[in-house]
């Protein structure tokens, strides 16, 4: 089932990296989807950013390319950090 296209500038970072790391490890899609259970197409999607996948998937396919999931995301906010001020940290919504 295919889900939202990613448009946000994580999930794009997330994907990109992903990529990047399949391509640096010299796997096709197919061969990285097989070792991840999930289908190539799939794969694709969520590299072409046309799907925003479960964490469960992001884990599946980081731990086939023996990385961890933490450092895919931390890789992805440090080139798109969350400004404060769309973070809500720390803000009240009325219910003091």
């Amino acid at each position: 089932m295919r889900s939202e296209h990613i448009t946000d500038a994580f999930g794009a970072h997330v994907a990109g990296i992903l990529k990047e790391e399949r391509k640096k490890r010299d796997l096709s899609l197919q061969r990285l989807a097989k070792q991840c259970g999930i289908a190539r197409q799939t794969l694709s999607y969520i590299e072409q950013t046309a799907e925003s996948p479960k964490l469960s998937t992001l884990r599946l396919i980081a731990v086939a390319m023996e990385m961890s999931l933490g450092d895919v995301i931390k890789r992805a906010e440090s080139l798109a950090p969350i400004p404060i001020s769309q973070a809500n940290i720390g803000k009240s919504h009325g219910t003091d």
